[in-house]
């Protein structure tokens, strides 16, 4: 029988291109990590986006098990990407998923895990660019407060997405103003080989069928012509722009404080961070900053092991 003394702390960081997991033991030891695909909990609204959210957890609870034979998962606690705190529906499937009681299950926002990762409650201010893009605040009472995180389709301009179709579009509008210009652009070339054709309606077609994850990834490409290609180091800037934008309208609001950039995207090119810091008011203190906001969710959970 196992007993309380063999309880683990799962924390789970779910985003839209990579869902990262880490499993701590009650003294708070690292247990061991990895990374599954990503998800979102927008896919929740949707049959098909439930099951590829079961898909994910299952194929996590199958990595877990060799970690974890002899003990059992006390608590968990998730940042997921598109949901508001405390998400029933979700909270249920991670609880069966990894059958841990539903009252020891927690699921936040995937920025609220991540600013825990860089800060303490009104320590600073968090930018954050993975496949979106936001900046969030916690004040001591444990308010969230946010600029930008409205999702692709509206905004979350700076992040992996964003920074994908602004490159598609502007190949386009290139191609209005000199027919056949993307021959001799190497960021058309590698776009159109990806999405399948030199037809713009490749290009929509790869925006509406592929998931915002995948699109994201897209933003790769983009680094990769940065040094060779014009639009593409033009894009990669414009992009620092943005999450400088969400920074400044913080500091706006709640004054002077440390700014913390992290997320895949943050850290894609040089010309994103000094396009950001060029950006920024002059006295603002800035670093970027690689974050384990897994490991913060399992810390956070582990606080809730029974005694």
């Amino acid at each position: 029988m196992t007993s309380t003394l063999d309880q683990f702390a799962l924390g789970i960081d779910a985003g839209g291109t990579q869902t990262r997991w880490a499993l701590l033991s009650r003294d708070g030891e690292l247990v061991a990590t990895g990374h599954a695909a990503g998800l979102s909990g927008m896919q929740m609204h949707t049959d098909p986006g439930r099951l590829a959210v079961q898909a994910r957890l299952a194929d996590i609870a199958n990595q877990l098990l060799p970690h974890s034979r002899g003990h059992r998962i006390g608590a968990l606690t998730s940042g997921v990407t598109g949901v508001g705190a405390g998400n029933p529906d979700l909270a249920d499937m991670f609880a069966k998923s990894f059958n841990v009681p539903f009252d020891s299950v927690k699921v936040f926002s995937d920025i609220e895990i991540a600013y825990y990762a860089a800060f303490s409650p009104s320590e600073g201010y968090l930018v954050y660019a993975g496949t979106g893009s936001i900046a969030a605040f916690i004040d001591d009472a444990g308010a969230l407060h946010r600029a930008g995180g409205r999702g692709v389709q509206l905004d979350d301009a700076g992040g992996g997405y964003w920074i994908a179709r602004e490159a598609l579009r502007r190949v386009w509008r290139q191609e209005d103003e000199t027919p056949n210009a993307w021959r001799t652009s190497p960021l058309a070339c590698a776009l159109f080989d990806k999405v399948g054709g030199d037809s713009s309606i490749c290009a929509a077609r790869f925006l509406v069928e592929r998931d915002r994850g995948e699109v994201g990834m897209l933003a790769i490409l983009v680094t990769q012509c940065a040094e060779i290609d014009p639009l593409a180091s033009e894009i990669l800037s414009d992009a620092g722009f943005e999450l400088a934008r969400l920074a400044s309208a913080l500091l706006h609001r709640y004054g002077q404080r440390k700014i913390v950039a992290g997320g895949r995207a943050a850290h894609l090119h040089p010309s994103i961070e000094a396009a950001m810091r060029r950006h920024l008011p002059i006295d603002s203190h800035i670093e970027f900053r690689s974050l384990d906001a897994h490991t913060a969710a399992a810390r956070i959970a582990l606080q809730r092991l029974a005694p």
